[in-house]
């Protein structure tokens, strides 16, 4: 299963090029792909309308929209953060730290544009999906 954050959906949405863009547009229908229920929150928040909110929710909806906390994750997630604060590394987003640990959890791989995410691949074993 591959997650993409919300900076890839962003840029999608905005036409941008970039890898990850061309990849979730070449292969998110093929593949397994789910939107995480905070992912989908970061993007709509940013929709200008309804109207764009409305055409950014039925992308989401054609791939599925998936809660990506409960409380074992809540626990699992504080964790990584006293880990990565350990090692010197403060995660400023929570929403970062949800999807993270989200994908760590269930095995998924994070399709991202965000350097944020470095942290969790290096010192906690986040697959990421680096296409090429």
């Amino acid at each position: 299963m591959i997650v993409p954050d919300s900076s890839v959906w962003i840029n999608h949405f905005r036409g941008a090029i970039s890898p990850q863009v061309t990849w979730l547009r070449s292969f998110a229908l093929d593949t397994g792909v789910v939107v995480g229920d905070v992912v989908a929150l970061e993007v709509l928040r940013g929709a200008s309308n309804d109207r764009q909110a409305a055409t950014f929710r039925a992308g989401f909806e054609q791939h599925g929209i998936m809660p990506m906390l409960n409380p074992a994750l809540a626990v699992e997630g504080a964790s990584h953060y006293r880990r990565l604060r350990s090692r010197g590394i403060t995660v400023s987003k929570t929403v970062d730290l949800i999807i993270a640990t989200f994908c760590i959890a269930h095995g998924c791989e994070l399709l991202h544009q965000d350097r944020d995410f470095d942290h969790f691949e290096r010192h906690l074993g986040l697959k990421v999906l680096h296409p090429a």
